[in-house]
């Protein structure tokens, strides 16, 4: 998909996420301002059902910052593009503040400005129905290949592990592709988060046909929670606050809830 720019500017509709009622769809409030010092400018991926520019209120993640933002009086603006490059935005000349979602690690803490959580997603592995996966430890998986995405942030212990060779991996450049990689048994396991999986084996044209080949082991590696990183400058923190003050305001796991349930997930 071409990146483009999106607009979350339906004041009612982040009335709606934020306070969970029907009746703030019925009129009763007004729009954000137009003013360009009230819109908040973040890059982010096509990672449904949390982020998508096509996806019901552009994802369940864009849901929460949208009604976060909306009840502080801004207005959110997103533009979506491959990963690595919305992340490589923020560290150059740029007008994103921020990008999102993220999982949290020691690096990105140094480098960026990390907001509140804004939710958060089961990690875990999909494996091939031929040939189930066993493991009880992080060590039980260092025998395997692991199917991950360039650029991903993961676990702690699982990122270490890596670096220090003691696990093997096969970069793809999303989670598509490391499921077609899984279907054609190029590697026995992928890590990837429940809902991603679900939502492309529902929805993506290519991967339901290999959906029956396919299947998410229910041990989970980690329910990860996801932020917001800000660029480390005043704006940056300018905008952490407002977004942090915002979150506050809201209910998250509700908002959270009621955008997947809009995008058919859970």
């Amino acid at each position: 998909m071409r990146p483009g720019v999106h607009f979350l500017s339906a004041w009612a509709c982040g009335l709606a996420m934020l306070f969970g009622s029907s009746a703030a769809l019925a009129g009763s409030a007004s729009p954000v301002p137009a003013d360009s010092s009230r819109i908040i400018r973040l890059s982010s991926l096509e990672w449904p059902p949390y982020t998508g520019a096509s996806l019901p209120r552009q994802g369940a993640m864009t849901s929460v910052i949208a009604a976060a933002l909306a009840s502080m009086g801004y207005r959110l603006e997103v533009q979506f593009f491959p990963w690595t490059r919305a992340t490589a935005l923020i560290k150059h000349n740029s007008p994103f503040a921020g990008y999102y979602p993220e999982y949290l690690s020691p690096g990105l803490a140094r480098d960026f400005l990390i907001s509140d959580p804004i939710g958060s997603g089961p990690l875990g592995f999909a494996y091939h129905a031929a040939a189930p996966v066993q493991w009880d430890t992080m060590t039980d998986l260092s025998k395997y290949r692991i199917g991950v995405v360039e650029g991903y942030v993961n676990t702690d212990e699982f990122d270490t592990r890596v670096r220090q060779g003691k696990q093997r991996v096969d970069a793809a450049v999303n989670d598509k592709q490391n499921l077609r990689k899984l279907a054609a048994r190029r590697v026995p396991l992928v890590l990837i988060d429940r809902r991603v999986y679900d939502h492309l084996i529902r929805n993506d044209a290519d991967l339901r046909p290999l959906a029956p080949t396919l299947r998410f082991h229910p041990r989970l590696l980690e329910d990860k929670q996801l932020y917001i990183c800000f660029r480390p400058n005043a704006e940056g923190e300018r905008v952490r606050a407002i977004v942090n003050q915002g979150l506050k305001r809201i209910d998250i796991e509700a908002v959270l809830a009621a955008a997947l349930s809009a995008g058919g997930a859970n």
